[in-house]
């Protein structure tokens, strides 16, 4: 069934709060569109007028999209279910415990895939027993070169892993990039601190708590709600600039893993 004419997946909004322009895919009835359009509000007010029809949408945890509701135009006003911004998408590495999170790892990329650029390593993608190694490769193979912002999914053993914290260290790292990239620690569901409201120290990668606690780093529960979760990545991402005399990478590297 169609849902309607335009798809939007993300909008922006202009400095009185009304749409300024959107990022769409077209409607076929059976399937949307595989190509995204970026057209302005005075496009969007012909097509109304024209009889055409708009609805937001949102990624599924298979990736898919589903339909969240539809646009009204009345008294040459929209309104519109939320969507996130249409803005860059951040150069992103997902640091996470390979043998007990990877279902939240192809959950984040199924819902947010379309908000970041993936810099992610897979299964044996890279194979070293030392910190120094394994970061060298990162780079030369292009995982951690232009990274803006690491992402730690944050289990309850993602504490104990020597490559999370050699994945870290390796963003934090000035010779990596522009700059240092910004840290986001997503606190999983099976997590104890999930749901608390808070972040115990001792519950997460050391590395990624120093910074926790210098201010550098943002700590947030896992959300399913793209728009907050694009404020979460916008918002690490504004740090690794704003807060980045924070930065703490001083802590010698896991030689081990301790679980």
């Amino acid at each position: 069934m169609k849902w309607a004419d335009y798809c939007v997946s993300k909008l922006n909004l202009d400095e009185h709060g009304m749409i300024d322009s959107i990022l769409y895919c077209e409607d076929m009835g059976d399937t949307l569109g595989s190509t995204f359009y970026e057209k302005n509000r005075n496009w969007m007010v012909q097509k109304v007028s024209n009889g055409n029809s708009f609805c937001s949408i949102k990624k599924n945890d298979n990736g898919s999209w589903n339909k969240i509701g539809d646009f009204t135009y009345k008294n040459g006003l929209f309104s519109w279910f939320i969507v996130p911004k249409n803005i860059t998408r951040r150069k992103t590495f997902i640091s996470y415990y390979h043998k007990e999170d990877q279902y939240f790892k192809e959950k984040f990329k199924a819902l947010f895939d379309d908000l970041i650029v993936n810099k992610s390593v897979e299964d044996n993608d890279i194979d070293s027993d030392n910190s120094d190694g394994y970061i060298k490769q990162l780079i030369q193979k292009g995982y951690l070169a232009d990274t803006t912002l690491l992402v730690v999914l944050i289990g309850k053993n993602t504490k104990h892993r020597m490559h999370i914290d050699w994945e870290i260290s390796g963003a934090l790292n000035v010779k990596v990039g522009e700059k240092y990239s910004g840290l986001l620690g997503i606190i999983l569901p099976d997590h104890p601190d999930f749901g608390t409201e808070k972040a115990t120290y001792n519950l997460m990668p050391a590395r990624l708590a120093d910074n926790f606690k210098s201010g550098y780093a943002v700590i947030r529960d896992w959300t399913d709600d793209r728009v907050k979760m694009q404020e979460y990545i916008e918002l690490a991402f504004e740090q690794r600039t704003s807060n980045a005399t924070e930065r703490v990478n001083s802590r010698p590297q896991m030689q081990q893993n301790t679980n």
